[in-house]
């Protein structure tokens, strides 16, 4: 079994909540748009990070994360991205590639909204964690956590950290 937590759009930002909770996971997921190199060198202290990087993350990002991260976690096939849409509205690239090899879970970051929805067609589960920055529109910071289990994803929580 694997304790996840779920993140994205940080924006540099990463506070002791944030932290608490990365400590009590097994691996740290990054949806993109991280900001700082800093906040990933911060959160890979604490747990094995996954990361990709988002539209505002710089060269030095980029260079250090892939646009995708395709893995495999106790046997389910995992693709993050930040830009990535939900179910019947992906973005034009990832829903091209999509089409030919589905994953099992599809993470996206970027609009800032949690979203955890199946997508019927394909047979996925869509997670979104929404923002845990304090940059953006969303009102409310959010993470999302999760284990998975011989191919089994379950004890899905949202975790709500405030008002950003």
């Amino acid at each position: 079994m694997t304790k996840i937590l779920l993140l994205s759009d940080t924006h540099g930002y990463l506070d002791e909540a944030i932290c608490k909770y990365a400590r009590q996971a097994d691996e740290i997921w990054h949806a993109g748009d991280i900001g700082t190199l800093e906040v990933a060198d911060r959160l890979s202290a604490i747990k094995p990070l996954r990361a990709v990087y988002g539209n505002i993350d710089n060269a030095v990002l980029q260079k250090e994360f892939p646009l995708d991260a395709r893995f495999t976690c106790e046997g389910v096939d995992v693709w993050i991205t930040h830009i990535g849409g939900y179910p019947n509205r992906y973005s034009p690239r990832v829903k091209n590639k999509m089409a030919d090899n589905p994953p099992k879970l599809f993470i996206s970051g970027h609009s800032h909204i949690l979203k955890v929805m199946w997508d019927k067609k394909l047979e996925l589960l869509h997670m979104n964690p929404g923002a845990c920055g304090k940059q953006g529109f969303h009102q409310v910071r959010t993470m999302l956590r999760f284990q998975i289990d011989q191919e089994k994803i379950e004890n899905l929580e949202v975790i709500e950290l405030g008002k950003r």
